[in-house]
């Protein structure tokens, strides 16, 4: 277990004011995160709350509300809008089922939707009447990753043989792939598909960013707690504290994990966000971004096991495990053969694990076998275990667990919500062998159930342990638990209430269409005075009849999202603007150096002309050849002299070069001094109020220069108002609620807002305009994605047209007469 220690300072309670405030100007750097140096044997995270580091951790952490919500749920609502629904999943087999289950259900409801996950799947996702699009990445190079590194600091083992970098390459490969996937069309139909809507796991990480270029609704779903909750912590964490309240203890893990895991892939996120027009996410903002943005996210498991957190709002659902409907299945003659010829056996197998040594895990499990005096069906999976045949142990390929675990006495396995799920609906007692990931917890709330044995970690497994705790399992009082969780779980319907979850929590008003109320939102246009939205089907069919151009339509978001960096205080966010200003400038003035240099090493060395097949070969497409090289080719010169520029060209091309990188230079000036460290100021200012329990106003989403001058004005006459009230409202208030004290406390609020807020206010004039200045110009220069989405919308529309054949021709132009004239 690794325990972040550091040095000791006075332990804090869990009251104490100081756990609720930022940290005093202190960054976690190299030497803090040097001090994660091991996980444990179960791959969680030792947090050490009382260190230094740890309490650092804590203050960054956004506090735990003051109040528990009630865990209500947003009112089920009958839904007839059709959608494209593009579900992203990154995982194993086991991860990428449930979300075929949820699609099929998703169809019954009029939906269009494609399973985008990893190439392997696609026959297993096309063979369920789903649409696949490949993403990339190896699930079994990742669960091969996981299994030497089970928690979030990767081993020294990995570091050295380079595991990290292919895994972030990996990664960068499937962001990427997730972006294709809401706009390209089918692989095998090549039918148009824009995403209207996005449900994704987690891990996936391309979800809400995805969500925010196109501007459609996305939804979370997972089979492992990763929303921050008092209840029970992080289940990749494993908390020390002698001196914080477990709840406030619990809730920080949540932020720690996210943390973490920014840290290593956000530069790789925001790389990849530049590709598609979208702004840089500020680190202080990526771990929290779900949290921040509450998106909608629901649970895939049992509320039998695991009910609701009370402190989880209505928008976060506990639906149930995910089944699919069971597979049509007709065992092997040898299966069948092995099933009748004794009893029961036991189920023994570790699915898309990928086992570092097959041989000694197979060897384990042979000699449990024959310990625990029992018969065993053992699943190769992917690690393909193997072993001599015996009259006791059947080996066995792909088999649906659905039809097998009604055939068994028990399951051994490696803790996967899906096999849990299903072991338990059938009945069958558990032992959990945890890898990584939601293994462990899910092994936990078995054996809390008293549905099996403690959870015995991979690395601790041997034939005696397991033998044992397969004797637990044939208990008659491990059989009697598994029983009762099997009747309770057979009264829940988890596909059925995800998908109803989903659709209640959908902007209904924003994605109708005004004249195809069952199709979606994609365009919106004004006609006079009226302004209509359109689904691409009206569009199309309005343009066709000559009542619309495509210039008048223009695209229209359902669900925006706004990534702000909020910041904490105007000292703070001043000091990290002049820290990430001048970051900037080093980086563009050390360029008016390096860049040159490097084009006149470029300039100097020759390289080997490419052949127009062998660039075709190499990247998928002809590479156009360099016009110096035509030239030089026309007065038969040599193509290494052509390719090996000229002392005129080298200057030329070191020359823009460094004037390139001196614009740079002056850009990042110019806006660090002008805008951001101005506009930092502006909402440290803003952010006061927090330290002491009062929220700011929201002011609006700055988008344009028109957006900034209208938070601008409206901020300076709001705050400035406010500020000069509260100099009598806060001792009145204060000696109303708490008497003289509160009153005196009163008096230093209203002052500290007089000040703060009317400050805050006057700043905000210049820094408002400046930020939205600043946001025109670059949704002007990073157009491309906006096109590439409007491009293929129409594409789409066009397709759907064609394929009405007319059929609402009348019906739109009625509706679009009746609308516009009315």
């Amino acid at each position: 277990m690794i325990i972040l220690k550091a040095e000791k300072e006075q332990p804090q309670t869990s009251d104490s004011n100081d756990n609720d405030l930022p940290p005093a100007y202190e960054r976690l750097g190299p030497e803090s995160l040097g001090q994660l140096q091991s996980v444990g044997i179960d791959g969680r995270v030792g947090l050490d709350l009382d260190s230094k580091l740890g309490r650092t951790l804590a203050k960054i952490v956004p506090a735990p509300p003051e109040y528990f919500a009630i865990t209500a749920e947003l009112p089920r609502r009958d839904w007839h809008i059709k959608l494209n629904i593009v579900i992203q999943v990154v995982g194993s087999r086991g991860d990428v089922q449930p979300f075929i289950a949820l699609g099929n259900e998703l169809q019954k409801h009029g939906h269009r939707v494609r399973l985008a996950t990893h190439n392997v799947f696609e026959e297993f996702v096309r063979g369920s009447g789903l649409e696949f699009y490949p993403i990339g990445g190896d699930p079994a190079e990742l669960m091969a990753y996981m299994v030497k590194n089970p928690g979030l600091i990767p081993s020294m083992r990995s570091l050295r043989q380079g595991d990290i970098q292919r895994k972030r390459a990996m990664v960068a490969e499937m962001l990427d792939g997730c972006w294709r996937s809401c706009i390209e069309p089918d692989m095998l139909s090549h039918r148009p598909f824009v995403a209207e809507a996005i449900i994704a796991n987690p891990p996936s990480f391309a979800h809400v960013h995805c969500a925010q270029a196109l501007g459609i609704p996305v939804h979370l779903m997972f089979t492992m707690p990763w929303s921050s909750t008092r209840a029970f912590p992080h289940p990749l964490t494993n908390i020390k504290s002698s001196s914080w309240d477990p709840g406030r203890a619990n809730w920080i893990s949540y932020g720690v994990v996210e943390f973490l895991t920014w840290q290593g892939l956000g530069d790789v996120i925001n790389k990849w966000r530049h590709s598609i027009d979208l702004e840089h996410v500020p680190f202080s903002e990526g771990p929290s971004l779900a949290e921040t943005l509450q998106i909608p996210f629901t649970y895939c498991w049992s509320p039998a096991l695991v009910p609701k957190p009370v402190d989880w709002p209505s928008h976060i659902d506990i639906c149930g495990f995910f089944f699919r409907e069971p597979p049509s299945y007709t065992p092997p003659p040898e299966l069948a053969a092995f099933l009748s010829g004794g009893p029961p056996p036991v189920y023994i197998g570790f699915g898309s694990i990928v086992i570092e040594n097959p041989q000694q895990m197979s060897n384990i499990l042979m000699q449990a076998v024959r310990i625990a005096g029992v018969r065993a069906i053992v699943s190769r999976g992917w690690s393909n275990l193997d072993g001599p045949p015996g009259a006791d142990i059947f080996y066995l390929g792909d088999c649906p667990h659905e039809w097998l675990f009604q055939h068994v006495s028990a399951v051994v396995h490696h803790g996967g919500a899906g096999t849990t799920a299903c072991g338990l609906l059938n009945a069958r007692p558990t032992v959990v062998v945890p890898f990584f990931g939601d293994q462990p917890f899910w092994g936990n709330m078995v054996a809390d159930a008293r549905a099996g044995p403690i959870p015995i970690p991979h690395q601790q497994l041997n034939a005696r342990n397991l033998a044992g705790a397969i004797a637990f399992c044939l208990t008659p009082e491990a059989q009697a638990a598994a029983t009762v969780i099997a009747e309770r779980m057979k009264g829940e319907t988890g596909v059925k209430a995800a998908v109803a979850s989903f659709h209640a929590n959908l902007p209904l008003t924003r994605l109708q269409c005004n004249i195809l109320p069952d199709k979606c939102v994609a365009w919106k246009v004004k006609k006079g005075k009226k302004k209509l939205r359109l689904s691409k089907l009206a569009a199309e069919a309005l343009i066709h009849s000559s009542f619309l151009r495509r210039s008048d339509l223009k695209p229209c978001e359902t669900r925006k999202i706004y990534i702000e960096n909020h910041r904490w205080d105007p000292v703070t966010g001043g000091t990290s603007a002049v820290l990430g200003t001048v970051s900037t400038l080093v980086g563009a003035g050390a360029n008016m150096v390096i860049k040159p240099y490097e084009e006149y090493k470029r300039g100097s060395s020759s390289f080997e002309p490419a052949t127009p097949s062998t660039a075709s070969a190499s990247s998928g497409k002809p590479l156009p050849l360099l016009p110096s090289l035509l030239e030089t080719e026309d007065r038969g010169e040599s193509s290494t002299t052509a390719l090996q520029r000229t002392g005129m060209q080298t200057a030329g091309a070191m020359a823009a070069a460094s004037g390139k990188s001196l614009g740079q230079f002056m850009t990042s000036y110019v806006k660090g001094v002008v805008v951001d460290i101005p506009l930092a100021v502006t909402e440290g200012l803003r952010g006061v109020p927090r330290m002491y329990g009062q929220e700011p106003t929201d002011h609006g989403a700055i988008t344009d220069w028109k957006s900034g001058a209208v938070v601008a004005g409206k901020t300076f006459v709001i705050e400035s108002a406010v500020g000069i009230a509260d100099i009598f409202y806060q001792p009145y208030k204060g000696a109303r609620d708490d008497g003289i004290l509160g009153f005196a406390k009163g008096i230093g609020k209203g002052c500290t807002n007089a000040v703060f807020k009317s400050s805050g206010a006057t700043l905000a004039l210049f820094a408002y305009p400046g930020q939205g200045i600043v946001k025109s110009i670059r949704a002007t220069a990073h157009e491309k994605t906006r096109k590439a989405i409007i491009q293929r919308r129409h594409r789409e529309g066009e397709w759907l047209f064609a394929l009405d054949q007319g059929a609402h021709n009348v019906v739109v132009a009625s509706a679009f007469h009746q609308l516009t004239e009315s």
